[in-house]
């Protein structure tokens, strides 16, 4: 009868093992619903992926440094026309219209 304890420990070593395997399978179903909920909601919401979120912060950082740069060329340049649109000689630059625009 040595046997009889041995293989009654061994049959619910396997049934315990069977139900910790069955408790993860249903781990992984309930957090597989969960996130498909979270994403349905999150959309819904009209929330952005952070890979997204990076490329647009990204972009928009060099926009400004770009805008930074081409404010600091126009600036140089009305210093070398003037404020009234004429070289320092008084000769009108080519180019350069003061002609107001029309009123509607």
């Amino acid at each position: 009868m040595s046997n009889g304890p041995n293989r009654v420990l061994d049959e619910l070593a396997k049934l315990v093992t069977d139900a910790a395997g069955a408790a993860q399978g249903v781990r992984r179903e309930v957090e597989t619903a969960f996130r498909g909920q979270a994403e349905r909601l999150l959309n819904t919401m009209d929330v952005v992926q952070r890979e997204d979120f990076e490329a647009v912060r990204e972009m928009a950082i060099r926009a400004r440094a770009e805008n930074t740069a081409l404010l600091a060329r126009i600036e140089a340049l009305e210093a070398l026309v003037g404020a009234d649109g004429k070289t320092a000689d008084g000769a009108e630059k080519p180019g350069i219209s003061r002609a107001r625009p029309k009123k509607a």
